[in-house]
């Protein structure tokens, strides 16, 4: 008899980095496309997330991928996973 712990399914999201003004934790943007149930336009929809960056490693403009995880803070249920593509400010600099 084999007993294994895992976590299970985490929810995962992707978006753009709004703010990283905080330490250790940055604003991420989550863009999802719904369609309008009576005028049946299709309709961006936003969400703002408080995400838990641990090295301050996003900047503002990045695309990056973001883990659901226990809650960090008051705010804070969300754990950076990775960055996929940096912005174009941070590229120049």
């Amino acid at each position: 008899m084999t007993v294994t712990s895992e976590r299970g399914s985490r929810k995962q999201r992707s978006g753009v980095v709004v703010s990283d003004k905080m330490d250790k934790t940055v604003i991420v943007q989550i863009e999802r496309k719904i369609s309008h149930p009576v005028y049946k336009k299709v309709v961006k929809v936003y969400m703002k997330c408080a995400v838990h960056d641990p090295n301050n490693e996003a900047k503002v403009g990045d695309f990056v991928t973001i883990t659901e995880t226990r809650p960090l803070s008051k705010t804070k249920r969300w754990r950076l996973s990775g960055i996929v593509r940096e912005g174009r400010e941070r590229g120049n600099a």
